[in-house]
C-alpha cells in the first residue's frame, strides 16, 4: 500500500472487525501513516471529527455519530513510561471505547492483554516516474493480535 487513501482504507477495514474494548498499539516511523490509519479507523466506526494527530494534547476523544464506540485517539510519543500512559486514565473509557495508542509500543500493553498492533515501515523509494513522493511510498503493514480477543478474530491482513 502506498498512498493515504490506501492506509484509510485498511483503516476503515480494521473498523470493522473493532469493538468497544479494544485496544491497537500503532508503532512506526514519524510519516508512515499512523494518524492517517486512524482517520480511517474513525471514519469506519463512524465518529465526530475531525481525527488529526494528538501529540500536544496527548488525547482525544472522538463520540460515535451512529450509536456505536467512540473513539479515543491517544500519542504517546512524548511520554517517557508506561506510568504517564497510566495517568492518562485510557483505560477509565477502554470497556466502552476503542482505543488506539499511536506510538504505543513499550509503553501502552499494560492497558489491556488482549490488543492489536499495528506496525508500519515505509518499503522503500515507489516505482513511479521521477521517485514518489513520500504519500506515495510503499509501505509494509504487519497486523499482530495478541490474547483471546484475537485469538478468534477474522483472519487479519493489511
Amino acid at each position: 500500500m502506498a498512498s493515504p487513501d490506501d492506509m484509510r482504507a485498511l483503516g476503515r477495514r480494521l473498523a470493522a472487525m473493532l469493538r468497544p474494548g479494544d485496544l491497537v498499539v500503532l508503532n512506526g516511523a514519524l510519516g508512515t501513516g499512523k494518524t492517517t490509519l486512524v482517520q480511517g479507523i474513525g471514519a469506519g466506526l463512524g465518529v465526530r471529527g475531525p481525527v488529526t494527530s494528538p501529540t500536544f494534547v496527548i488525547a482525544r476523544v472522538h463520540p460515535s455519530l451512529t450509536g456505536g464506540p467512540a473513539l479515543v485517539h491517544a500519542d504517546a510519543y512524548r511520554l517517557a513510561s508506561p506510568a504517564e500512559v497510566d495517568d492518562l486514565d485510557l483505560d477509565a473509557s477502554l470497556e466502552t471505547s476503542v482505543t488506539v495508542v499511536e506510538w504505543g509500543g513499550g509503553l501502552a500493553e499494560a492497558l489491556a492483554a488482549d490488543r492489536l498492533e499495528v506496525s508500519i515501515a515505509l518499503a522503500g523509494p515507489g516505482d513511479a516516474p521521477g521517485g514518489a513522493g513520500p504519500d506515495q511510498e510503499p509501505r509494509t503493514v504487519r497486523l499482530e493480535g495478541h490474547g483471546a480477543r484475537w485469538d478468534t478474530a477474522p483472519a487479519l491482513k493489511a
